[in-house]
């Protein structure tokens, strides 16, 4: 026996969101988790308007992705982690429109546990290894390759272990060809849990440790390990290689941080404020989204704080020594769960509370009047840098997507005299709440209209040909 449940309307709300060549194309896709629910979506570079290539129903829940590309590769794969205690690895097959599995390994017990990996991805540039890993002590490398038909392998899992540590992020560092690393946000509690007193748990510091993963002897190492002055929540790896000077920008409370290996001394560099905050002055500020733009020549990020405010941040370099951080105010749009920056020009955000919403990135910032604040400008310990928000100007909203998500009340009632109850749903959240009203049944869509000569009694429709498998024609 098979039992099968769909739900009359998939969920609205957007969990996480990757941007890729998953089609094979030159032409980027956006993947999509609506939490049991995985989904691409293709913007129309002449229209800009979204459009669903495909959605499958996954029977669970989908709690990390991430895209990767093997060297030499012309198309992106996806690794998705879950409640079902396995890594898998899907790609989309644009002849039958649809995600097929191509590994699937199973490493721990279904549901979401603390200590099962499944809650974070990390994946080597490359495309050489993904790290998954838990959100406590159980971290797993596996090495990605082809066999001789050029098919993606999978190695069996390295341990990358570590017990009474907290995992707050981790990502994939950027070293070109060398060792594959990856970088953790981690906090040791062993000794804050042995202490009644809780003095240890006061004094415990967040530590940023990198993992690097010996290709040639197979197996995954704690390279380097050292402690954070200010709690941090995010990581942003950094373009290495030939493409950048690679390192992480580590994402802390009030500062943004890049760290690297070698002789590269570390840049802080405040998070900017808004003038007149009518927000509690004292509150700290965080970055709660991030995406990397990169090309042949340059790369920025854009980074989200909790307010909704994105800044550009660049990096400035001398022989592959970063000397500066630069930020400047980009525009303010809703808090995202996640962004997308496409190589076609356009910023896809996928809303926390409220509609999702494509923009056209109209300009990049490099010419305005906004001022750009620098990690080498001379600050007092606890100062920082001030802007004033604006309406959007380097953005141009283009297409929305519709989002119930919050639903804070519902009522059903018959409000309209229509026989059939409604659905009253209040959703969002302050300024941009929203009261919505569901009708069962599917909205009719008005494809052409065309007059008639006389007054029709009866219409037939008739295939042009008896082989045609569809009706063309109406008399």
């Amino acid at each position: 026996m098979h039992l099968y449940s769909l739900t009359l309307q998939k969920a609205t709300c957007i969990t996480k969101a990757v941007q890729g060549s998953f089609a094979g194309t030159k032409q980027q896709e956006i993947v999509v988790s609506r939490g049991k629910i995985l989904e691409i979506l293709r913007p129309d570079p002449n229209t800009g308007k979204l459009h669903s290539l495909t959605s499958i129903e996954v029977f669970g829940l989908i709690r990390s992705l991430i895209p990767f590309r093997l060297t030499g590769s012309t198309k992106d794969y996806i690794v998705a982690g879950s409640d079902s205690g396995r890594i898998v690895i899907l790609e989309y097959n644009a002849a039958k429109n649809a995600f097929e599995k191509v590994h699937q390994e199973t490493f721990g017990k279904s549901g979401c546990r603390r200590i099962v990996p499944g809650e974070y991805l990390g994946v080597d540039p490359k495309g050489r290894a993904v790290m998954i890993g838990a959100i406590e002590k159980q971290k797993l490398v596996y090495i990605l390759n082809r066999d001789a038909s050029a098919r993606l392998t999978i190695s069996s899992p390295l341990e990358a272990h570590k017990a009474h540590t907290l995992v707050y992020h981790l990502v994939g560092v950027d070293v070109g060809f060398d060792n594959p690393m990856f970088a953790c946000l981690e906090l040791d509690y062993e000794e804050a849990d042995s202490d009644p007193t809780g003095e240890a748990a006061t004094v415990a510091q967040q530590m940023l440790t990198f993992y690097e993963l010996d290709l040639g002897l197979n197996h995954v190492v704690r390279k380097y390990s050292e402690p954070l002055e200010d709690t941090a929540n995010l990581l942003v790896g950094v373009p290495g290689g030939n493409d950048g000077p690679s390192g992480v920008l580590v994402c802390c409370e009030n500062y943004l941080v890049y760290k690297n290996f070698g002789d590269q001394p570390d840049l802080r560099c405040p998070i900017p404020r808004r003038k007149h905050d009518l927000d509690d002055a004292e509150r700290s500020m965080l970055f709660v989204c991030t995406a990397t733009h990169k090309t042949k020549h340059m790369f920025f990020f854009l980074l989200q704080t909790e307010q909704g405010d994105i800044f550009k941040v660049t990096l400035e370099s001398d022989d592959d020594t970063v000397t500066e951080i630069r930020i400047k105010y980009f525009d303010t749009v809703p808090v995202a769960a996640s962004m997308c920056v496409l190589k076609t020009g356009f910023l896809f955000c996928a809303s926390e509370f409220g509609n999702h919403a494509l923009y056209q990135i109209a300009h990049l910032g490099d010419d305005d009047t906004e001022p750009e604040f620098s990690s080498a400008m001379p600050l007092e310990e606890g100062e920082t840098f001030f802007f004033s928000p604006r309406p959007l100007k380097n953005l141009v909203q283009v297409d929305e997507m519709e989002n119930l998500s919050p639903i804070m009340a519902c009522q059903i009632a018959d409000l309209a005299n229509e026989d059939t109850p409604q659905l009253y749903l209040a959703c969002g959240r302050g300024p941009r709440s929203t009261l919505r009203v569901l009708r069962h049944g599917l909205e009719v869509t008005e494809m052409a209209v065309s007059e008639l000569p006389g007054n029709p009694n009866a219409v037939w429709t008739v295939k042009t040909n008896t082989s045609d498998p569809s009706m063309r024609k109406m008399e």
